[in-house]
């Protein structure tokens, strides 16, 4: 069944190829296609186009779909175009003539723009929620480890001394960043599109405020050409959310990798959480933050990926908006996946308390020692020759017993701070 058959066949080849995946990808937003069509039966009965009796039976046959959506029952078969055409297909069988009156008023455009917004808002609750369990974990370990020295980098050479207390809560801070950005998506979100219809709007007197109020959104976007552009740019501002979220946890993971190694020695996890190798066995492999950190690259490909395919696009709808979904709902997926397993991993970490032994980190505190001479009336330019001199003589001796004050620095990591931002959001 095809939402726009006019009574005669498409060619398989043809219909194969803009069919595409959608069966399967609408599997994941079928839910949302049912809530929006219950706001639109009761819309078109309140303005009277569906008598009473009309409404609610169509109702309660959406309430029945919504169930063996939940139930995993529900099915888009290959003789179905998509959820809308099987969704309808279900209410027609079941109520006749008033399940074809479901249509009316609304355009196929309009229920995936819907259907997208409600599945984006609910899929961008969900990554904050994880982004804040991370968030969560992270705060907790910078608190349980933050007297645990840490060499810091910088060019990938021994800079100064760092704590794992700084570096957990870097991660953690770094992340309210990223919801900055989860929120703006989710405000764009929140504008209900349906009522465009095929993005010219209706001659019917269709009740936009009550579909709004009826489906929760926030507002609605009011000009119909501005709704049909939304798709794609709604999708946009989702992957541009959660690329921030993916650079952040691609560095922590590229982190990870190399403090578990044998040269750094920082860190480690039990084996249940690494893999061996085929034919050494001493090896603890960190493949799944190796994934992490490779799913995440990815993931800040995806921003780029939409603008390809939107860009340049006049207004109105076209067939290319149909690849959106098929870019978008697996990357949300994979978003997901990588908060839940780094959160779930990162509970497993063991931190060596004993790093800063090795001679070899002696010159971490070199500007901890530089400071001390200025602290005690030498000028910076001088004391900064002397300790030159003395490092490349081999005679430098470090000031091993650091004392950092300031906000955000290790002796004052600004736990509760940070923890407030969160909060706020």
């Amino acid at each position: 069944m095809k939402l726009w058959d006019k009574g005669f066949s498409t060619d398989k080849k043809i219909d194969h190829f803009t069919v595409g995946n959608d069966r399967e990808l609408d599997l994941h937003l079928a839910k949302y296609d049912v809530i929006a069509s219950k706001a639109h039966a009761k819309m078109l009965g309140k303005i009277g186009l569906l008598s009473p009796t009309e409404t609610d039976d169509l109702v309660r046959e959406l309430n029945a779909i919504a169930t063996s959506i939940k139930n995993g029952d529900f099915v888009i078969e290959d003789s179905f175009e998509d959820m809308h055409s099987k969704i309808e297909f279900i209410l027609t069988e079941k109520l006749g003539d008033t399940g074809k009156k479901i249509h009316t008023a609304r355009s196929r455009n309009d229920q995936v723009l819907v259907a997208m917004h409600l599945y984006l808002k609910d899929e961008l609750k969900t990554i904050k929620t994880e982004t804040k369990n991370l968030f969560d974990v992270l705060i907790s370990l910078a608190e349980a480890h933050k007297e645990v020295l840490l060499p810091g980098y910088t060019h990938l050479q021994i800079a100064m001394p760092s704590s794992f207390g700084l570096w957990f809560s870097a991660y953690a801070e770094s992340l309210i960043d990223d919801l900055y950005f989860i929120d703006a998506a989710y405000k764009v979100a929140d504008q209900n599109p349906l009522g465009s219809a095929a993005g010219y709007g209706s001659s019917f007197p269709i009740d936009r405020s009550f579909t709004t109020k009826e489906m929760g959104f926030e507002t609605q976007k009011f000009n119909v050409v501005a709704a049909q552009m939304g798709r794609g740019k709604v999708e946009k501002a989702t992957a541009f959310g959660m690329a921030n979220i993916a650079a952040t946890l691609s560095k922590m993971a590229m982190d990870i990798c190399l403090y578990m190694s044998q040269n750094f020695d920082f860190i480690s996890f039990p084996d249940e959480l690494t893999t061996g190798s085929s034919i050494m066995p001493h090896k603890k492999n960190p493949d799944v933050f190796e994934l992490v950190r490779g799913k995440c690259n990815k993931l800040q490909s995806i921003p780029n990926q939409l603008t390809l395919v939107i860009n340049n696009l006049p207004s109105g709808y076209h067939r290319d908006l149909q690849l959106v979904k098929e870019i978008i709902v697996p990357a949300i997926q994979d978003m997901k996946a990588c908060l839940e397993i780094l959160t779930f991993s990162l509970k497993e970490i063991q931190v060596n308390d004993g790093i800063l032994e090795d001679p070899k980190y002696d010159y971490l505190f070199s500007v901890d020692t530089l400071n001390e001479l200025v602290q005690n009336g030498m000028p910076f330019r001088d004391a900064y020759k002397k300790m030159g001199q003395e490092i490349e003589a081999g005679t430098f001796s470090p000031k091993r017993d650091i004392e950092h004050s300031h906000e955000g620095s290790l002796g004052n990591l600004c736990l509760e701070e940070i923890q407030k931002k969160m909060d706020n959001l």
